[in-house]
């Protein structure tokens, strides 16, 4: 056999450049994922909770729904919180977006129902939803104006609007709660159910299984995440930046309505002083199942199962009998938690 028919030991071997790279398989791609790891502490909530709660009544099908239920705004407050982290910007006045826009549809819908019998048409319902939303939008497009093009920090702008929203809620509804406001909308939404899973908790998680594949699969998403990962280079890409920003800002804004609307559907009152909290729980659930404060990176499935965590330890409080505030406690906790770990991903990627 000649010399040439011998392949050498170089060209047997393929440049390191032109190796395959191993692909990881599908189940180890998934057990390394943040997510998971909050799946997993998620489990281990429910299971410990059962067993300290009295007659183990944490594990019940009543318990659950009332989980569900009250999970499903702060599952809209922390998806809305996931879209502007993945663009580097936040949103803390999502809670007294909550409670402006609860008091706003609350008065309309109270000017809508017969007195007699305390229900309201189909209709008024729907105004009463489509005015939730239209002030969580103008909420948000403030916030994206301030945001964009006044360039104020997205922390500082959404934190004046907090105080400003909080405390138009309050002159709104001459500093108390607006009470039987319609008791069909509790029946026909806010309290019904199918399967035992509440109405809200399912629009909720559809709305987040939407902007997943919002983020994963259109170009809105990616240009979202380009933002996120550097807005200079992104600005000179070609990109429209504010108008974008602005976008996803109203977005939140929406999904801040649409959480004022659920929580008068459910309790068929507002409750104005109960939400102070809100934005911090969303902030928490999003940074808790793996979303990065700095932008440009996002997981809509981390932040379902860091919302899960938030109301888990919160509700697991209550049925072992701790006092509400230590539940506050473990709140700000489980956040500097959160972002302590941010910080450590974020260093060891830099």
């Amino acid at each position: 056999m000649s010399a040439a028919a011998i392949p050498s030991k170089q060209s047997a071997e393929a440049a390191p450049d032109e190796q395959a790279v191993p692909q990881k398989s599908a189940l180890r791609r998934l057990t390394s994922t943040t997510a998971f790891y909050i799946f997993l502490v998620d489990i281990a909530l429910v299971i410990g909770f059962t067993f300290l709660s009295q007659n183990q009544v944490f594990w019940s099908l009543q318990n659950f729904e009332s989980l569900l239920g009250n999970g499903a705004e702060a599952l809209l407050l922390a998806t809305a919180v996931t879209m502007m982290l993945a663009a580097g910007i936040f949103d803390l006045s999502l809670g007294a977006n909550l409670i402006l826009s609860s008091v706003v549809g609350a008065i309309v819908l109270s000017h809508l129902t017969n007195s007699r019998t305390q229900h309201a048409s189909a209709g008024a319902i729907l105004l009463t939803l489509v005015v939730c939303l239209a002030v969580g939008a103008v909420i948000g497009l403030v916030n994206g104006f301030l945001i964009t093009y006044l360039r104020i920090n997205s922390l500082i702008a959404t934190l004046g609007m907090l105080g400003i929203c909080t405390g138009l809620g309050f002159v709104l509804s001459h500093g108390s709660d607006i009470t039987g406001v319609a008791t069909n909308i509790q029946s026909g939404f806010g309290l019904h159910s199918v399967l035992d899973i509440p109405y809200p908790a399912l629009v909720a998680v559809l709305i987040l299984v939407a902007l997943w594949f919002v983020l994963r699969y259109t170009r809105y998403g990616a240009r979202t995440l380009a933002i996120g990962s550097n807005r200079t280079s992104a600005e000179r890409a070609g990109l429209r930046v504010r108008t974008h920003l602005i976008s996803l800002t109203m977005l939140g804004g929406i999904l801040g309505g649409l959480a004022g609307f659920v929580d008068v559907s459910r309790f068929d009152t507002t409750n104005t002083s109960g939400h102070t909290l809100d934005a911090l729980a969303a902030l928490t659930a999003a940074v808790v199942g793996g979303n990065a404060l700095q932008g440009g990176r996002a997981t809509m499935f981390g932040t379902l199962w860091g919302a899960v965590l938030a109301y888990v330890i919160l509700d697991g409080l209550v049925v072992i009998g701790v006092s509400a505030f230590y539940q506050e406690i473990a709140t700000g906790l489980v956040l500097w938690v959160a972002v302590a770990i941010d910080s450590s991903r974020y260093r060891r990627r830099e």
